[in-house]
């Protein structure tokens, strides 16, 4: 089975077009202000026109939404998905009312901090921000991938956090993942997507 890929932080036309290009499954928009992937729903709408049919599926990235904010960008934007930052029971209330698929990120540290359960389409598993952290998400580190090996997902799920081109093979393999989830690994700065960096991600994330 192929690993699926999603290039996450998409801010401009060059990012676009090498996750396109690289055959990426999903690109990501940040719609949380402190993110310096951050953009606005304006900004966003152009790039998500910019998809070819067939192409990525857009995603977007909210951190503790209001339904306001979330109702703004959808109405803005075509999104495929929603991926949510916030309580399981939040994620849940939030695909109910849009009726948009929606993934919840759930931070680990330990075996047992794994979802055992899931109310919404998936999981995004990454390691658990560090104490006195300003955004949530795996803030570019890795957790020991061994912990996912064996589990019995409740749902579909994608591994993130510190992934790059040089240690995302690796991780698919001790981790068993068939997804995989990158921002900042593919970025020369933050927020400035590489495009030699996304096709060597994506090779190397499907690589035997």
């Amino acid at each position: 089975m192929t690993v699926k890929v999603k290039i996450c932080g998409i801010r401009d036309e060059v990012g676009l077009d090498a996750a396109c290009a690289a055959g990426a499954d999903w690109v990501g928009f940040v719609f949380f202000s402190r993110s310096p992937r951050h953009v606005t729903a304006l900004q966003a709408a152009p790039l998500v026109r910019r998809l070819p049919p067939g192409g990525p599926r857009a995603i977007g990235l909210f951190v503790r939404p209001t339904d306001d904010e979330i109702r703004h960008v959808l109405d803005t934007i075509a999104l495929d998905g929603v991926q949510i930052y916030d309580t399981p029971a939040r994620a849940a209330a939030i695909r109910a009312r849009f009726g948009v698929p929606a993934w919840l990120a759930a931070g680990i540290a330990t075996r047992a901090d794994l979802p055992q359960s899931c109310t919404v389409d998936g999981l995004v598993i990454e390691s658990r921000p560090p104490a006195g952290a300003q955004r949530p998400g795996g803030n570019a580190q890795v957790f020991d991938w061994s912990l996912t090996e064996g589990w019995q997902a409740p749902a579909p799920w994608m591994l993130a956090g510190g992934l790059r081109p040089d240690n995302v093979c690796e991780a698919v393999a001790r981790s068993g993942a068939r997804a995989v989830d990158v921002s900042s690994g593919v970025e020369t700065a933050p927020g400035i997507k590489s495009p030699a960096l996304i096709r060597e991600f994506v090779r190397a994330a499907r690589s035997p």
